[in-house]
């Protein structure tokens, strides 16, 4: 009798350690997946502002070609907002051993200071008059 009063006992629940232990498991379990979480969502973010900034400079490149620019040897910058994102673009021309082309590279960051280029392209203009 007194064999089974001890496994009655034994089989009442669980003890305290028992349960912290448990607790944690599914603590650190939770921790992992929030932080898995705020990584995607970052991630996300970080997409969707590169890609605005890779059209802003897509449509600044249009722009030179369809207006048929002629661009200045040299570098400036101008405010390019893509959807609500305001962004600043830098432009630099340079000059080509063809006098009839030249070269323009255009960077996108975000404004505010942050020097972190979000897009980068490059292409090239082309002498309207012709020379």
């Amino acid at each position: 009798m007194n064999g089974a009063r001890r496994t009655w006992r034994a089989g009442r629940g669980f003890t305290l350690v028992e349960v912290l232990v448990a607790l944690t498991i599914v603590a650190v379990a939770l921790m992992a997946s929030l932080r898995a979480v705020g990584a995607m969502s970052n991630g996300a973010f970080d997409l969707r502002q590169r890609t605005l900034a890779q059209w802003s400079a897509e449509n600044r490149l249009a722009q030179i070609r369809v207006q048929a620019e002629w661009p200045a040897v040299g570098k400036r910058g101008f405010d390019c907002p893509q959807g609500e994102v305001a962004l600043t673009c830098v432009e630099e021309v340079f000059a080509t051993p063809n006098a009839s082309f030249r070269r323009v590279e255009i960077s996108v960051f975000p404004t505010g200071g942050a020097q972190v280029r979000l897009a980068r392209l490059v292409g090239f203009a082309t002498d309207p008059r012709g020379s």
